[in-house]
């Protein structure tokens, strides 16, 4: 789909688009432009049924390597969020001028808090993703290991979510 051949609204929308939101856009990919972050990063979000898509094509354009995946909670009632930093290693294709993008999933935190792994696109997920669930009860559709990485196995709730209440005490069940 090309600039052309845009009703008038999407036209005005593609202006306020970083480059590569913009790029995502036209190749039929819904996004959200989130500006830029502190060191001039674009940040953007998708669904989470666009994230495998997304992350995909963003792949196929050079950004050959996921940096990061990680969680972090906004606040109690607030969502949960599945970050993901993507750099280029090398030359990149379609953008030679950006070498680095974040790519964000906002999950409401009393609803389906899945998203799809990106371990078939990015080996290195696997770690963070894990740990991500530990953290925050993220869950992370065809992980090939989905099981806590840091809390023991019985582990009841999310430590790093900023509704977590901490239990008195922790009795360790076969610990010897």
């Amino acid at each position: 789909m090309d600039k052309d051949n845009l009703p008038k609204a999407s036209e005005e929308l593609v202006e306020q688009r970083g480059i590569v939101s913009n790029q995502l856009y036209k190749d039929g990919i819904s996004n959200d432009s989130l500006g830029k972050d502190h060191i001039g990063v674009e940040l953007l979000s998708v669904k989470p049924e666009n994230l495998y898509e997304a992350i995909s094509t963003l792949k196929s354009y050079g950004f050959n390597y996921l940096q990061c995946q990680g969680g972090y909670d906004e606040g109690p009632g607030k969502s949960l969020v599945s970050f993901y930093h993507l750099i280029s290693i090398g030359d990149i294709r379609a953008m030679e001028e950006i070498k680095e993008i974040r790519v964000k999933v906002f999950l409401n935190r009393n609803s389906d808090l899945s998203v799809p792994s990106l371990y078939k696109i990015f080996k290195g997920s696997d770690w963070q993703e894990r740990e991500t669930y530990d953290m925050y009860g993220i869950n992370f559709n065809d992980h090939p290991n989905p099981k806590r990485l840091l809390m023991p196995e019985d582990w009841r709730g999310w430590p790093l979510r900023k509704d977590y209440v901490q239990p008195d005490f922790y009795e360790l069940q076969d610990a010897y």
